[in-house]
């Protein structure tokens, strides 16, 4: 039997005692955003990781075999079955997160709203959003919309876009071109492109190339383990062996003159052609609460490769071509 109004999100009752346990359930978006690491456990996690006899700055930290960033791997580990049960006949309303009087509760809410809204690929609108927060917290719209953008960027490398200006539609959209905007199958589903960014991320400050005990001892840290099926990304070594490979994201090779054969992975052509090293720490350099300069190495590799991209487009005849207003990151827009 479906569930419908048991899967609706319980914010209130997440600050009420209530006794009948039927009232206390919780939806997959609220358990999942609770147990997130938060922006400042980013930086927490370099420290914890490193020994005491070396510094805590991010450029080190990510030299460690372990980690170092926020993931959404922190997701309890469920079965793809229970995901596509609760996906099903499930309705939600804007009520169902509203009366809250904590700044802090509002973005929260606002998280779970636009994550559910992502899974199910359901439109976002504007007066959604003010009717969570109520009338004592319209003043705060835009602060409260861009923070719960912000975390949902760090975790899961979606970017909050307006659609429309005009209906003020938004749309959560994949920092790379998954197929499905990085949902696990069409329609529906979990934001996969964190996961994806994080390990491009580790092969970067590797140097380009990590070997596959590495790659995996740093998923580890991020609770994404292989043979263990994931909440979001079904069987990871699956996920990252095969399907990042045949999407050529990530190239899968065995380290030359290495008997028994030991296996390395390195970015794959299409990661190259979506993203860049300087977006890629952009991205690293917002979980960890620091700029790009923080990574002085990559830093510098990452300009190398911007300048000849920019010689290359040169030679070209032609430019990087800037996406239209109607698609710009929600953070370049005011409030309306």
């Amino acid at each position: 039997m479906p569930r419908r109004k048991k899967n609706k999100f319980r914010a209130r009752e997440q600050h009420r005692q209530v006794p009948d346990d039927s009232k206390t359930q919780r939806s997959d978006e609220t358990i999942a955003l609770e147990e997130l690491p938060s922006c400042s456990s980013a930086l927490e996690a370099p420290s914890q990781s490193v020994s005491q006899t070396q510094t805590s700055s991010p450029s080190q930290a990510w030299g460690q075999d372990s980690a170092t960033i926020a993931s959404p791997g922190a997701v309890d580990t469920r079965s793809e079955n229970d995901e596509e049960s609760q996906d099903e006949d499930v309705s939600y309303s804007p009520e169902d997160f509203s009366d809250s009087t904590s700044p802090t509760v509002n973005v929260d809410l606002v998280e779970q709203f636009l994550l559910h809204k992502y899974r199910m690929n359901q439109t976002i609108l504007k007066e959604d959003i003010e009717k969570i927060l109520g009338e004592r917290h319209q003043g705060e719209y835009a602060a409260i919309l861009e923070k719960a953008a912000e975390h949902l960027e760090l975790v899961f490398a979606i970017d909050l876009k307006e659609v429309d200006s005009t209906k003020h539609v938004y749309e959560l959209v994949s920092k790379l071109k998954l197929p499905n905007n990085g949902r696990m199958r069409a329609g529906r589903g979990w934001p996969r492109t964190g996961l994806v960014m994080n390990i491009l991320g580790f092969i970067l400050m590797k140097g380009n190339c990590a070997a596959e005990k590495d790659v995996w001892q740093f998923l580890k840290v991020l609770k994404v383990y292989a043979g263990r099926r994931h909440f979001i990304y079904g069987e990871p070594r699956k996920f990252v062996n095969n399907d990042l490979v045949k999407l050529k994201y990530l190239e899968y090779r065995q380290v030359p003159g290495s008997d028994p054969p030991l296996y390395e992975y390195l970015w794959g052509p299409r990661a190259h052609a979506e993203t860049s090293k300087m977006k890629v720490l952009h991205f690293l350099a917002k979980v960890a609460d620091t700029t790009p300069r923080a990574f002085p190495l990559q830093y510098e590799e990452a300009l190398r490769e911007e300048r000849a991209r920019a010689r290359g487009a040169g030679r070209a005849g032609t430019s990087a071509t800037a996406r239209p207003d109607s698609m710009a990151p929600f953070a370049s827009y005011s409030a309306h």
